[in-house]
Formats: structure tokens, C-alpha cells, sequence
């Protein structure tokens, strides 16, 4: 396999307070990766150093054997797309408009965009099955909805790379299914890398090649699912009573929660 992401003692935080502390890994291209850990373990601050929002304070993370900090925004961009946990437009796009920009790191300034954009721009919204949702004011839609427009517009951007930070955290469980299993389809079929920040641990177990177990700004482990979503890690890292198990009906890994 291809090494994209080189990690090495990788230090990084906001102001003097420190998030990340001395990570070290790699991560390969063509897999699905799920990065999980308690609520303040690292998990954004890790992603925002993936797509050059952040500076690491010591160490290095090269992607594709040139540091993060050597690429320019839109070389970056026409490499890596983020669905970004937070997103607020507050003018009348219409969803359309705001999926055609996942375009604009591939559209040359000034220039309209080419059928070659457009038919990228409908095969998503039929992908996402919000195709009926187009011509509609973004500001007129339900978060749920507004939520995979955000994922279209990502998909649109038609990078190698594609970062999600709890990306289906607004939507009920049809359309994460929907969205998960589109997001597979680009890891299968087109070679895609996905990096995805999940709460949801059966969802990464059920989906994800390789999972990345944070915890306190650190690296407990990273590999396959049955490995790192034990009971005994889940118990030590999150401080719950839980049996990991291989469930007959999805034939996935997952784990029981005792209530």
C-alpha cells in the first residue's frame, strides 16, 4: 500500500495549551479510517492538522512525502475535502450553488464552470438522493438536510482524500446508513482514503478498515476494528461496561452497551 499521511512526533495545540502529544503513525491510502476517542481527546485538532488549519508546535506531518505547511490552500484543496462538524451559510444559495462549490478548487478564477463540473454536481446530488432539493434556498432547509448538502459538497470537490469530522451527527439513521455507504463505495470503487471522526462506535466498527484510538491527546492504538473496540480498551478509555461481539445479522463487529 501507498503511505499518504507520515506522522512523527507530532506536538500541537492552540496558544500555550498543548491537545496532541507526541504522535507518531502513518496512515495508507485506499483504507477507511475511523478516528474515535473521548469529547476532548484530540480528535478536530487532528483533522485541522491534516488540512494545514493548524500548525504542529513540534514534530512533522507530511502528506504524500511533503510536509502539510509546504502546500498552498488550493493545492490542498483539490486533495483533501473536509465535511466540516459545524457549517452555518446565513445568505439564500440555493443547494445547488453551494454544492458547485466543492468545485471551485478545480474551476480556474474567473471562469464559469464546465459540463464536465456539472455532470460531477448531479451525479452526487443523485448519489446523496437530494437531487429534488436543488433549487432550494440552503437557509430554507432542516439541519438533517442542510447536513447532506455539506457531504454533497464535499463529494463534488472529487478528492482522493475525504475528511469528516462527525459528519452524520444531525442526521437519523436512513440517511447515515445512506451516507456511509456511499462513503464506502469511494473507498472500494474509486480508491478513495475516508478519515472520519465517529461517536458512534458500531458505526466505525461496521464500516471502518482501521480505527485510530485516541485518548487524552495521545495514541492508545490504531488497527483493525476487533482489535482496538475490545471491552478492555473501551472500558479504560471511555469508562463503560461493554461486550464487543461479531453480530450475525450485519455480520460486523460491535459492541453492547450495559444500561
Amino acid at each position: 500500500m501507498t503511505q499518504l499521511f507520515a506522522i512523527k512526533n507530532l506536538t500541537a495545540g492552540y496558544g500555550a495549551r498543548d491537545v496532541l502529544h507526541d504522535l507518531s503513525f502513518s496512515l495508507d491510502a485506499g483504507l477507511f479510517y475511523g478516528l474515535i476517542g473521548p469529547n476532548g481527546s484530540g480528535k478536530t485538532t487532528l483533522l485541522d492538522l491534516m488540512l494545514g488549519n493548524l500548525k504542529p508546535k513540534l514534530g512533522a506531518i507530511c502528506f504524500n512525502d511533503r510536509l502539510v505547511g509546504q502546500y498552498t490552500r488550493r493545492e490542498l484543496a483539490r486533495e483533501i475535502a473536509l465535511v466540516p462538524q459545524d457549517f452555518r451559510i446565513n445568505f439564500d444559495f440555493t443547494v445547488l450553488d453551494v454544492v458547485m462549490m466543492g468545485r471551485h478548487p478545480h474551476i480556474p478564477r474567473f471562469a464559469n464552470p464546465t459540463a464536465r463540473d456539472r455532470e460531477i454536481v448531479d451525479r452526487v446530488l443523485t448519489e446523496l438522493e437530494i437531487t429534488d432539493l436543488q433549487d432550494r434556498l440552503i437557509t430554507h432547509l432542516s439541519g438533517g438536510e442542510k447536513q447532506r448538502v455539506i457531504v454533497a459538497r464535499a463529494l463534488a470537490q472529487d478528492t482522493p482524500v475525504l475528511v469528516l469530522d462527525e459528519a452524520t451527527s444531525n442526521l437519523d439513521i436512513q440517511h447515515s446508513l445512506s451516507i456511509f455507504q456511499v462513503l464506502k463505495k469511494r473507498c472500494r470503487g474509486q480508491g478513495a482514503t475516508i478519515i472520519a471522526a465517529i461517536h458512534d462506535l458500531n458505526f466505525a466498527a461496521a464500516y471502518c478498515d482501521a480505527i485510530i484510538l485516541l485518548n487524552q491527546g495521545r495514541l492508545l492504538t490504531i488497527g483493525p476494528p476487533r482489535e482496538v473496540l475490545s471491552a478492555d480498551l473501551l472500558h479504560q478509555v471511555f469508562a463503560i461496561e461493554c461486550q464487543a461481539y461479531e453480530e450475525p445479522f450485519s455480520g460486523a463487529h460491535q459492541v453492547a452497551y450495559r444500561y
